[in-house]
């Protein structure tokens, strides 16, 4: 960071925690309609309960077929195995569970629209071929991967200029200057949104450009921001000029709990030119002027030139999803100025649980395990991964790739938190390095090999590759991989690296009770 330090970035500013008390009771309610759902079937079931033979035999029944329903589901092993051992564990619950979360088909209707509304997006993106060959000859390394990109619409832009920032306090920085700059419009989306420090001088900022004839438009994902938002939030934000829409609000699905289904994407467009994409979030804690779980490390990624159109569709796509009505047009976000040549290449990838089964993020992510030929440095808060996933990792460590893995010494969540300590077993058996940033809390979400890297929000865990809409940035660079790999040695040095040995001789209590846990991983 520099030396000229933003007032909020001061030593005696203090952040602070601010929670709403009408963003619990939405919570609380939503719950209890769900709980309720629960128990009116529980009563029914013990109602019933003279009718014991039948209860039991309609029971297995249903055991069964959802074991045969899953046995034939497209999506992944390992989901299906979980919702197989809960249904068989839980015969009740467990059935009731599955009616509410598990089934695909109780999703379709919603998915569809979406997609409709994704779908609008992908036509404004188109692939320069000429881009194709000139990326071969300087990366042909890389062509396997682009073209598959290219074939999930997420276009290959050169004349990009990167800057990566290893911590949010340095990114926010240049988030401040380049708002206040701002001539045309404004797109900012975010997970989670929490009145503080950061939020304040975010909201002076916006409210200035509104003034100056600036377009804002506003988007938070619903269940991030109820707890630490007031709860006429947005009404408020519309009455001051900004236009906001508000991601799947947690009341709308409490039927078939679609709530679970969040935005987790980081987006900043600004007049189409600049964009910012990372792991943080509009709260104190992620620039370190509140202390949470420690010293809080998270990464982002500016970009200035054409790979800035991915960003600006990628928002405008979710933006559209909010709510319903005629389609954008996304011809007036276009870039408004003209970029300097590079060979930096660049690519907005996005998907999330209306693309089920196909899961391209987490298809990029295996690839670039697979690629890899020297080594594979990867940060994430979460390690919470299925068998294939682990075996890449562990095959890419067996064939003499440097694999490292960073992950908090301080959790955030303390049973995600073990479920990602059992996950460490296997990859330290083959040789996968593990570190936990002793500081404290790494939220950063990195993956890096030696000819391409991807920084965005994207954990490395079921959630984000199957239940959240995240993005990411995909980069091709030797300049910026080299500066993102400098970054993480150095966490490296600061954090712990744990030993098979270390892992294997854990408490007894805590191996059994992972072992619990990890039946509900898909569901953490």
């Amino acid at each position: 960071m520099s030396d000229d330090k933003l007032d909020i970035f001061k030593d005696d500013i203090k952040g602070k925690i601010k929670t709403n008390l009408s963003g619990f009771f939405r919570a609380w309610l939503v719950s209890l309609l769900v709980i309720l759902q629960f128990l009116g079937i529980l009563f029914i079931s013990l109602w019933l309960q003279s009718y014991t033979v039948y209860v039991y035999f309609f029971l297995e029944l249903m055991s069964i077929i959802i074991i045969v329903v899953l046995v034939n589901d497209t999506r992944s092993a390992s989901y299906k195995m979980a919702w197989i051992c809960i249904a068989l564990v839980l015969p009740i619950t467990g059935q009731i569970m599955y009616a509410l979360w598990g089934r695909a088909d109780s999703k379709k209707k919603i998915e569809k629209n979406v997609l409709v509304k994704i779908q609008h997006g992908v036509n404004y993106l188109k692939q320069d071929e000429s881009i194709l060959e000139e990326l071969e000859d300087t990366y042909p390394r890389n062509k396997r991967m682009v073209n598959y990109l290219i074939s999930e619409n997420y276009p290959v832009y050169k004349n990009n200029q990167l800057n990566y920032y290893p911590m949010g306090e340095n990114v926010f920085e240049a988030i401040f200057k380049d708002l206040s700059e701002a001539k045309d419009f404004i797109l900012i989306d975010f997970f989670i949104v929490a009145e503080g420090v950061l939020w304040d001088k975010m909201h002076e900022i916006l409210l200035d450009r509104i003034k100056n004839g600036v377009k804002v438009m506003f988007l938070y994902d619903d269940f991030g921001a109820m707890l630490r938002t007031p709860k006429h939030f947005k009404r408020m934000l519309e009455a001051e000029g900004f236009q906001v829409r508000v991601f799947n609000p947690i009341h709308k699905y409490t039927d078939k709990l679609y709530m679970n289904y969040r935005s987790h994407q980081k987006i900043i467009v600004i007049d189409g030119n600049i964009g910012y994409t990372g792991g943080m979030n509009l709260a104190d804690e992620y620039v370190n002027i509140i202390n949470r779980f420690g010293k809080w490390k998270d990464n982002a990624v500016r970009v200035i030139g054409d790979a800035v159109w991915g960003l600006t569709v990628t928002f405008l796509q979710m933006w559209e999803v909010c709510e319903d009505g005629e389609f954008l047009d996304y011809e007036p976000f276009r870039p408004t100025m003209k970029f300097e040549e590079s060979d930096v290449y660049c690519s907005t990838i996005s998907d999330g649980p209306a693309n089920n089964p196909n899961n391209p993020i987490e298809s990029i992510y295996k690839q670039m395990i697979q690629y890899s030929e020297r080594y594979l440095y990867i940060t994430t808060p979460y390690l919470i991964i299925e068998d294939d996933m682990k075996d890449a990792l562990k095959i890419a460590a067996k064939s003499g790739i440097d694999v490292r893995i960073i992950t908090p010494n301080i959790p955030d969540k303390k049973n995600v938190k073990m479920l990602t300590n059992y996950n460490y077993g296997e990859l330290l058996k083959y040789g996968v390095k593990i570190y936990e940033y002793t500081p404290g809390f790494i939220h950063a979400k990195t993956i890096i090999n030696e000819s391409c890297g991807i920084v965005g929000t994207i954990n490395m865990d079921y959630r984000s590759f199957y239940l959240h809409y995240e993005c990411g940035l995909w980069m091709s660079n030797p300049e910026i991989i080299q500066t993102i790999k400098e970054d993480l040695l150095k966490t490296m040095q600061e954090s712990n690296e744990i030993t098979y040995e270390e892992w294997k001789n854990r408490p007894v209590t805590l191996k059994i009770y992972q072992l619990f846990l990890n039946m509900f991983s898909t569901l953490m």
